[in-house]
């Protein structure tokens, strides 16, 4: 089930008749209130959301969909008339997994829903295949998608727990900031590469490292667990 969150009739309609017409199930919200009611009701396999909403902007709502523990592990593909680079880097440190600029082609549309939904279906497998990851004093845990700090759990974003467990994984070998862009955003665009450094912030506040005692900077290249 995809929500589609646009409050121009004709756009959110149009999109509504082609994802039917692929084959997969949506359902259509002009208002943002009217979107939190289902919300509460029945969780979406994957959001597109409108920046430009009465009510409610886009990013706000975002912002709670990414911090809500129930929620925050839903994809959502911004679509906005804005194309500028803050624009764009605003979404994605926000927690978007991907953007698209109006005017867009349906066809265009739907082949980045359907790299969302594989990368997210990539990321539920592996979360069957693999363990708990410890380094002192935090517990990932990839099958429950819990964290944990001192025994007590720790709410992340999809992105910022993607972010923390990739770079434990690779404990002690540097991944630049391009690796990290491919490897969990998958979007090749120079002007994002300033979304690691903004998420690598928020998660070094969330777990308490600061002083960059777990996650080491190394300067022009990218970070490393140490």
């Amino acid at each position: 089930m995809i929500y589609i969150l646009e409050d121009d009739d004709a756009i959110r309609k149009l999109i509504h008749y082609t994802l039917n017409s692929q084959g997969f199930e949506s359902k259509e919200f002009a208002l943002p209130s009217d979107f939190w009611k289902a919300l509460k009701e029945s969780k979406p396999d994957l959001i597109l959301l409108d920046i430009m909403l009465p009510e409610e902007d886009g990013i706000s709502i975002l912002k709670k969909i990414k911090n809500d523990k129930e929620n925050s592990s839903i994809p959502v593909i911004m679509l906005t008339a804005k194309d500028t680079e803050f624009d764009v880097v605003t979404g994605l440190d926000s927690g978007a997994d991907d953007y698209v600029t109006k005017p867009f082609g349906m066809m265009a549309l739907l082949s980045r829903i359907k790299a969302v939904l594989r990368r997210y279906e990539k990321t539920r497998k592996d979360k069957n295949t693999e363990s708990v990851y410890e380094i002192n004093n935090i517990k990932v845990d990839t099958r429950e998608h819990r964290v944990f700090v001192n025994k007590k759990e720790v709410i992340l974003t999809l992105k910022e727990f993607d972010l923390l467990t990739l770079l434990i994984k690779n404990r002690g070998n540097v991944l630049t900031r391009e690796e990290l862009l491919d490897l969990i955003w998958k979007i090749d665009a120079d002007i994002e590469s300033r979304t690691v450094d903004v998420h690598v912030r928020t998660l070094r506040q969330k777990i308490g490292d600061d002083k960059g005692e777990i996650i080491e900077t190394v300067r022009g290249v990218g970070y490393k667990c140490v």
